[in-house]
């Protein structure tokens, strides 16, 4: 847990992970696209759980709901999940390395991802298969390479 939280680094983290995740990406590769914002719930519900928890985490997705045009709440009730779930095992995710990190990032935002994908589902999207999961995954693959840079950026400015 940070001691100390840079607010500047966490609006500046916030606002860059709404660009990402509204950003145009390859149609190609669209699929792989990261969970930008769901990344950033989970760090900051990880690291400052004081500060961050599951209102912040629903009114951010709100906001993303806004962004990319899905039915008011999709990614809200998700990114409260999201939160929820941090807030249940943050002081055991201290704990783990890195890669246990990485598994516990995949797991919780497929959840996030299949809980989107069941709210889409049910409002009449006709998407099938698994695909929906490769953003959690990327994320997963992300995972160390955003916590190192964050925590330094924290450390440095906070």
């Amino acid at each position: 847990m940070l001691s100390v939280i840079s607010y500047p680094v966490f609006a500046l983290s916030i606002i860059l992970a709404l660009v990402l995740s509204s950003s145009l990406f390859p149609v190609d590769w669209f699929e792989f696209r990261p969970e930008w914002l769901g990344l950033m719930v989970f760090y900051w519900t990880f690291r400052a759980p004081g500060q961050f928890g599951i209102l912040l985490a629903w009114c951010l997705g709100l906001l993303l709901d806004v962004l990319e045009a899905t039915p008011l709440g999709v990614n809200a009730l998700a990114m409260g999940v999201i939160a929820f779930l941090v807030l249940t095992i943050h002081q055991r995710l201290r704990m783990y390395p890195l890669p246990q990190q990485c598994l516990m990032v995949f797991l919780l935002l497929g959840i996030n991802q299949m809980l989107v994908h069941f709210i889409k589902q049910t409002l009449g999207a006709d998407d099938s298969g698994f695909s929906y999961l490769w953003p959690a995954l990327t994320s997963a693959l992300l995972w160390p390479i955003v916590c190192v840079l964050l925590d330094n950026l924290n450390r440095k400015l906070g």
